[in-house]
């Protein structure tokens, strides 16, 4: 039984593994020569985590994992302190603590340990074939590839998506910017155990520790799409967006790196319940594109391919088990992972002022808040995971 895998990223990756611990071959191509990640990092929740664990790649979370202990919200003006609390409780409820990492490191340890020279690289995939018999892959270079079924991961510009929905999808601007990257841990910006956000205006600017001494930024402003700006001018705009902004912002802002930092339109993707058509599976970004505002991107991801290896172990390795098995896997992830893309979007809109009197209830909000509402939401989204 022969798997081919769309994609070297995180859910490419974590399928693989998935596939292997349940003895299926896996052939994995990667569209790009080298990998280049989009962000500088993400938060991987305690679900995730989880997988991690579950897909035997947990020491990796282990080295790559920051001190994540704490969460704060600041008011962006004054710089005063809303919120403040440990998220030790959170880590009890679920029993996993929660790892924001660099994705560069992330995705480059999930290929280490995969085996680098095991991977095909520069493999962009034109077109795919089914039959009876299996599925081809053809490759722009002019090569193909055969399996018994194929998981496409190849990202939110999917070029398989179409084929298994049977139309094309269109990506949702969500109105904002954002710019990410990684500084040095200084503690006249944050405290190094904490993630320390920022808000005001609709806008955010969010701190978390990362491994060796790093904290991964960013700073969200609503903005019209298209927008040009360039890293000659990054510094220059930070400073205008966040002009009046409290000190520990403008800190961040003259620490950057302009050749490191990211800017990024953000985009989703209207869910669609179809994941699977025959022999074809879509698997993280690529089945559910989602804005990063409850931080689950990475982690659905993870998620499906913990869900795709325990529905092949539910079947028989034959044709009909394969499709058995892929229906199975679309029916367990189709209403969770819709779920959290409209959660994200629910909370993009909060965030960002899309009705800023609603902005600023929520604000007024965070000023009463003990973590404990917090902490419940971030419990129930983790605890509907597959590994709760």
């Amino acid at each position: 039984m022969k798997a081919l895998i769309i994609g070297a990223g995180i859910g490419g990756m974590s399928a693989a593994a998935a596939l292997k611990q349940q003895g299926i071959e896996c052939d994995i191509f990667e569209a790009v020569k080298e990998i280049r990640p989009v962000g500088a990092a993400l938060s991987i929740w305690s679900n995730g985590v989880k997988c991690m664990n579950h897909l035997g790649m947990g020491s990796i979370m282990d080295a790559l994992g920051g001190p994540m202990h704490n969460m704060a919200y600041h008011d962006g003006i004054t710089g005063s302190v809303m919120t403040q609390f440990s998220l030790a409780p959170l880590v009890d409820a679920v029993g996993e603590r929660p790892c924001p990492v660099s994705r560069a490191d992330l995705q480059s340890q999930m290929i280490d340990w995969w085996g680098r020279d095991l991977i095909q690289f520069g493999k962009r995939i034109e077109r795919v074939e089914q039959t009876d018999n299996g599925v081809t892959a053809f490759f722009d270079d002019g090569t193909q590839a055969s399996g018994d079924f194929m998981i496409a991961a190849d990202g939110t510009h999917s070029a398989v998506r179409t084929q298994v929905l049977g139309y094309h999808t269109e990506r949702r601007y969500a109105d904002y910017v954002n710019w990410n990257g990684l500084v040095d841990i200084d503690e006249d910006i944050a405290p190094g155990d904490q993630w320390t956000t920022f808000v005001g205006e609709g806008k955010r600017v969010s701190i978390m520790p990362i491994a060796e001494g790093r904290f991964y930024f960013f700073f969200d402003v609503p903005l019209p799409k298209g927008l040009k700006e360039d890293r000659s001018t990054l510094i220059d705009d930070l400073t205008d967006y966040f002009s009046g902004w409290a000190a520990p912002v403008q800190t961040l802002i003259k620490a950057i790196n302009p050749e490191t930092t990211n800017r990024i339109e953000i985009h989703d993707i209207e869910p669609f319940d179809t994941l699977v058509k025959d022999k074809i599976a879509l698997l993280g970004d690529a089945a559910h594109s989602t804005t990063p505002d409850i931080g689950q991107g990475g982690c659905s991801a993870l998620e499906d391919a913990v869900v795709l290896g325990q529905c092949f172990a539910h079947h028989e390795y034959t044709l009909s088990g394969v499709t058995a098995a892929l229906k199975e896997y679309e029916a367990e992830r189709r209403f969770r992972v819709k779920d959290l893309v409209l959660k994200a979007r629910k909370r993009c809109d909060v965030t960002h002022g899309k009705d800023m009197a609603e902005t600023e209830a929520w604000y007024d909000e965070l000023k009463k808040e003990t973590g404990e509402n917090i902490i419940a939401g971030l419990r129930t989204t983790i605890l509907g995971g597959p590994l709760a």
